[in-house]
């Protein structure tokens, strides 16, 4: 029987493949619906592509669980990677968020080094590297006000110990944990993590321990620990908490990796498969230790269209994601999002070897809206998306792979990527796609006086009533069955879409606003009648 099947599916490739080879003679709009599957522009790697993509059904796909209420996914999720920190004059750090904020972004991710804050010694914030001698929090306390002054949020990186971390009377020779090794005592590393907390209670909300912690060279000079991340993940979230209760904690990203973590003195070959160090961490408590899951999405060799379920080392793509949320639902935490820390494909020039796989400034321009609208469309449990990165204050590292990330040049020369995507943020219409929706969501546009009930009831743990009788929500949507689940209140609503107009009757139970045989974007308007209007979500199906 099963090989039945198997030869039914090869088949069905089979035909796939020639009739795509048939029609593109006839049709060139084929390869852009190839393009759309595969995420390959050629026509050899996109037939290639729709082979590989036909025999995903022939082995057990991610368990995402798109209906299930999501935390943190109402937040606006157009972000970019900053290196603020590195910008010698405020002014440079002012005009990259003043470009930031134009170009309609609404998060900033920016690392708060420890080896910045906390320099000399322990406890001792008084940065003595030049004369004169000044606070090391001056800096970060003008990026703090900055990114306030121009209506940008912050997700704050705490990585990178100091030196002295790394050294204690129990540690003859701790250089070999490198740069980016963790602490020889993690209670150092949680006493910074209080500190930065403390002083930035109140206006920093977002905070990310650690980054890749499963690839070298971030874990220093040593094979990655899953078990140790753990600790320090664990240690970090009690000491985030404790200085304010409100903070959201992040888990160190994910890189996308399908290493198995093999030591090698040589070329430092220390990288671990993302999904098992994410299930080893679970294996180890991680489970408590943080609010939301990060991953970095790069799309190394493939566009952002990629949908190809490849595991293999030399096929990772931009649907990986997928297989760490596998990991997470199976672990009982289908209720945290994933936050997608870094995004972007890298435009390096023909004399940089593509270490990062390569493209051409065109197609970085026309993958990066692309990545942003599947994310959206398709992805109901992921939020933030943060692009790598901005700008490198200079170009000493010119000769890098890495460098052909940005989206300006030091002198804030803004590249194709940097307008398409100014294009996108500032013109796009915001939708609700399949999956369910919190009424706080950043699509929803509410008018009159609105307030926000906690009910142990609700999705979530809350919902959005009014008595308002000039009260409104509008929101587009795009799916074919749209339903409403309100509060417990009684109430009656007026509902206009595409000019037409309805009665909608609520009794504290779901509703189906509408049903369409054409999934298109349409526009509702809900007004109230009579009674107490609630909702609690929009379900789009």
């Amino acid at each position: 029987m099963n090989n039945h099947f198997y030869r039914i599916g090869l088949l069905g490739i089979f035909i796939a493949i020639t009739l795509s080879l048939s029609f593109f003679l006839l049709n060139v709009d084929l390869r852009d619906a190839l393009f759309h599957i595969t995420g390959e522009e050629r026509l050899v790697p996109q037939l290639r592509g729709i082979a590989q993509w036909g025999f995903r059904w022939t082995r057990p796909l991610p368990r995402t669980a798109d209906e299930v209420a999501v935390m943190y996914t109402d937040l606006p999720p157009f972000g970019i990677n900053t290196f603020l920190e590195q910008e010698v004059e405020p002014e440079k750090r002012a005009y990259s968020l003043q470009m930031i904020a134009d170009a309609g972004f609404y998060w900033i991710r920016q690392s708060f080094p420890w080896y910045d804050i906390e320099i000399h010694g322990k406890g001792d914030f008084e940065d003595r590297r030049h004369e004169p001698y000044r606070s090391a929090w001056e800096k970060y306390d003008n990026i703090v006000e900055l990114t306030e002054n121009y209506g940008l949020h912050l997700i704050v990186r705490l990585e990178a110990p100091p030196e002295w971390s790394h050294h204690n009377e129990h540690t003859a020779d701790a250089d070999i944990q490198g740069d980016f090794g963790p602490p020889v005592l993690f209670e150092d590393y949680g006493d910074y993590v209080s500190a930065v907390v403390t002083r930035y209670r109140g206006r920093i909300r977002f905070y990310q321990i650690w980054n890749e912690p499963n690839i070298y060279p971030e874990w220093g000079n040593q094979p990655v620990n899953p078990e140790a991340y753990t600790e320090l993940l664990c240690l970090a979230y009690q000491r985030v908490k404790e200085a304010d209760p409100e903070a959201v904690v992040i888990s160190g990203a994910m890189a996308p990796t399908a290493e198995l973590g093999t030591w090698n003195s040589v070329d430092q070959g220390n990288n671990l498969m993302d999904v098992v160090f994410l299930q080893r961490m679970y294996n180890a408590g991680a489970g408590n230790c943080f609010d939301i899951m990060a991953v970095n999405d790069y799309m190394l060799w493939s566009g952002p269209t990629d949908h190809r379920m490849r595991p293999t080392q030399d096929q990772v793509n931009f649907a990986r994601p997928l297989w760490v949320r596998d990991v997470m639902v199976a672990n009982g935490d289908a209720h945290k999002p994933i936050w997608i820390s870094e995004m972007n494909s890298n435009a390096a020039p023909e004399s940089i070897p593509p270490r990062f796989g390569r493209v051409t400034l065109d197609q970085q321009a026309r993958y990066a809206p692309l990545a942003y609208e599947r994310i959206q469309r398709e992805w109901p449990w992921a939020g933030v998306t943060t692009v790598w990165f901005f700008k490198r204050a200079n170009d000493t590292e010119r000769e890098q792979a890495f460098y052909y990330f940005r989206l300006a040049e030091p002198d804030f020369t803004p590249l194709s990527i940097y307008h398409s995507l100014s294009t996108y943020l500032t013109t796009f219409t915001p939708t609700l796609y399949p999956g369910r929706h919190q009424e706080t969501t950043w699509q929803l546009d509410y008018t009159g006086l609105w307030q926000d009930k906690p009910s142990t009831n609700a999705s979530l743990g809350s919902y959005r009533q009014t008595t308002d009788s000039s009260a409104t929500l509008t929101f587009t949507w795009e799916g074919r069955n749209l339903m409403l689940i309100p509060g417990p209140e009684h109430s009656v609503l007026h509902m206009s879409e595409e000019g037409k107009s309805y009665e909608v009757h609520l009794k504290g139970s779901p509703v189906t606003l509408a049903r369409h045989i054409k999934s298109k974007p349409r526009t509702v308007t809900l007004s109230v009648i009579e009674g107490i209007a609630s909702v609690d979500e929009i379900y789009v199906r």
